[in-house]
């Protein structure tokens, strides 16, 4: 595994492998923990093999994330088994959701960490490496406040940064089990976001990506009312951060304030990505959303006419408990209505835990998957023809690395695109001498399924 954080160290306490698995929340987890194992002097490598021990940061969502994270831990007590690694730590959601299921399980392992005893990661390799197997597992109640972040050794490239602002979710959705797994939300305060924000500046970041649970919802439970605004104007004002893009809005809670802020600041993206999850008002009491499609649409029109240039992400479930052909219709002609620049889809995923496990008309498998495919395929001419209206326009894009086996091609971002979960832009060089971080104007000149194809026509920046 890549790191941008080194640093002299007087002596090793020992060597690991550290594998991140699930969003962006649980990426800023992981940062954290290996920023306490990097100050308390053990060394990050690699490969597994040979290490000391090995950590799985797990995710516990759904059952296709689940058997990830159960084939990851697997693997590496596979490892062990061969003798390649002393032991192995699992941390994460899946470790809070499981706990004593877990180790009766896969008794190899060695520690479980849930998702707030990621504080204590060092004491457990501590007692890991010393023999000491009096307390295996390590789990502390959500705190009332989220904890901070600081000191997180960055794993993400240097130029890009997530920002989580609140951990848990008071949201009661249907088929969620977030809440029994993070608690219940809790915002920092600003200053300290903001601490952590310029910290985060002052070592290369150019980008800093909001995430929470609940982003639109910040801030109600430190200050009465919702404050993610205040916060925003706070973050723009920060020297030497470019660009500030906003991940996980909930259809609440969003006033002319804040759309007013967003489209002023001249650092915060108009990027949203605002999940939906349906729009049919049966299957949106069903999960108790709490939202009708008339809000919905009324939303969308107030920000699409509030913030210029708006690129609007959204993800849907196909094959809910009770979702009829006429719903899943009425979902299939919204998208086509809509035409969202970026849209992800899932499949509803049973999670036995949840209290749509309880609803009756369960669809099957393959019902499910179908819906899915074919809102896909509605999805993806919209994506063509928003691809095929770039060419020719000029955009800046944040270039995130070289193209392998291409001497004179990048990777990089325009504003519309997220890392990881929407397109690229390829950038031609053209003898602009790029690097990694840069900001360039480019020009559009063609589009590759989702993907645009662009040659730089400015310096770096």
């Amino acid at each position: 595994m890549d790191t941008t954080y080194s640093s002299e160290r007087r002596q090793t306490k020992g060597t690991y492998a550290f594998v991140s698995l699930g969003c962006p929340k649980n990426l800023v987890d992981s940062e954290r923990m290996l920023g306490l194992l990097q100050l308390d002097g053990y060394q990050l490598v690699n490969e597994p093999a040979g290490t000391d021990f090995v950590i799985v940061n797990t995710c516990g969502f759904i059952e296709e994330a689940r058997q990830e994270s159960y084939q990851t831990i697997d693997e590496m007590l596979a490892l062990k088994t061969r003798g390649s690694t002393r032991g192995v730590i699992v941390a994460g959601c899946l470790a809070e959701r499981q706990r004593e299921q877990m180790l009766k399980d896969r008794p190899q392992i060695d520690s479980l960490v849930g998702v707030f005893g990621r504080e204590h990661v060092t004491q457990v390799a501590d007692r890991l490496l010393g023999d000491l197997a009096e307390q295996r597992n390590v789990f502390q109640p959500a705190p009332i406040r989220a904890l901070s972040d600081h000191d997180r050794l960055r794993i993400t490239p240097p130029h890009v940064a997530y920002l989580k602002i609140s951990e848990g979710c008071d949201r009661l959705c249907t088929f969620c089990a977030i809440p029994q797994m993070r608690g219940k939300h809790a915002s920092k305060p600003i200053e300290t976001i903001v601490s952590e924000a310029r910290d985060l500046v002052s070592s290369g970041t150019r980008e800093l990506i909001l995430v929470a649970q609940d982003t639109t919802y910040y801030g109600i439970d430190l200050y009465g009312r919702p404050r993610l605004a205040e916060l925003l104007e706070q973050l723009n004002q920060i020297d030497g951060l470019d660009w500030i893009r906003l991940m996980y809005f909930y259809p609440m809670y969003i006033d002319n304030r804040l759309i007013e802020t967003i489209a002023a600041a001249d650092k915060i993206l108009p990027y949203i990505d605002m999940p939906l999850q349906h729009i049919n008002d049966t299957m949106l009491r069903r999960m108790s959303r709490r939202v009708t499609r008339d809000e919905t649409e009324t939303l969308i029109e107030a920000l699409r006419s509030g913030i210029p240039n708006l690129t609007l992400r959204t993800t849907f479930i196909t094959g809910f408990p009770g979702e009829t052909d006429s719903a899943f219709e009425e979902l299939a002609d919204f998208v086509r209505q809509q035409r969202f620049q970026r849209l992800g889809v899932f499949t509803y995923s049973h999670e036995e835990s949840t209290p749509s496990a309880q609803l009756k008309d369960h669809l099957p498998e393959h019902v499910k998957q179908q819906r899915r495919d074919a809102l896909m395929q509605i999805q993806q001419q919209v994506a063509y023809d928003w691809a095929a209206a770039q060419i020719g326009s000029r955009q800046d894009v944040i270039l995130d690395r070289r193209l392998e086996d291409e001497e004179n091609v990048w990777v990089g971002r325009t504003v519309a695109d997220a890392p990881d979960v929407d397109a690229v832009a390829l950038v031609s060089e053209d003898q602009q001498a790029l690097r990694a971080g840069a900001l360039v104007e480019c020009e559009v000149v063609t589009h590759h399924d989702y993907d645009l194809v662009a040659i730089a026509t400015g310096p770096p920046r």
